[in-house]
């Protein structure tokens, strides 16, 4: 399997896949495209029809879009449980998952994805603080149900925590408060060592873009 992304400092779509193969240790290759430069998208053309990252070429299937590739990978390797098994959880992971790809649109605009933003303490609109509110109560409800199953959201690591990691890095690059339910929720996936290779790739990234 070939996975085609973008700038491990910048692209919050290309981290959610990677994460969900890095993390069960799914042999992969990786192909980076740096984003926004001359080339990028006759680049990326090349492996996605949408001309957008990520892309999954497995063979003679090719997959776009961060939410259809975890479904794909969730049909592909069904023994990793990437959904929970339980039906009433797999409905709330994929409700709490599709709210994330099509919605908090104030908090995307407002802390994009960065791993080293320039204004970590910039104050918030009310759009964004109400996108920031929504994703913490997400987070609590999930992690009240699990209790001690686990430290993700549905207790075992899930599709749905591949979805939120970006808001994850998000949340702790911009330094934004979070109570010790989130706080330990945010912790757990950034000890994870996928996302720390992750992290540390990013950082060590030449291409610098400002928003």
């Amino acid at each position: 399997m070939r996975l085609i992304i973008g700038n491990k400092r910048y692209s919050s779509w290309s981290l959610r896949p990677w994460l969900a193969l890095a993390h069960h240790e799914i042999a992969f290759e990786e192909i980076l495209i740096p984003l926004y430069r001359e080339g990028s998208k006759e680049a990326i053309l090349r492996h996605s029809p949408s001309g957008k990252v990520p892309a999954l070429i497995d063979g003679e299937t090719t997959v776009w879009d961060s939410l259809a590739l975890l479904e794909y990978l969730a049909e592909r390797f069904p023994d990793l449980a990437l959904w929970p098994r339980d039906p009433a959880r797999r409905a709330l992971a994929r409700s709490i998952s599709a709210e994330m790809h099509g919605g908090f649109t104030g908090l995307r605009n407002e802390l994009p994805m960065d791993l080293a933003p320039t204004d970590p303490g910039k104050a918030r609109s009310d759009a964004a603080e109400a996108d920031i509110a929504r994703v913490t109560t997400i987070w609590r409800q999930c992690r009240a149900a699990a209790g001690a199953e686990g430290p993700f959201l549905f207790g075992a690591f899930s599709a749905a925590d591949c979805m939120y990691a970006p808001v994850v890095i998000r949340f702790d690059r911009y330094r934004v408060p979070l109570d010790p339910a989130c706080r330990a929720y945010a912790d757990a996936v950034l000890a994870l060592p996928a996302m720390r290779r992750w992290v540390e790739a990013g950082m060590a990234e030449p291409w610098v873009l400002t928003f």
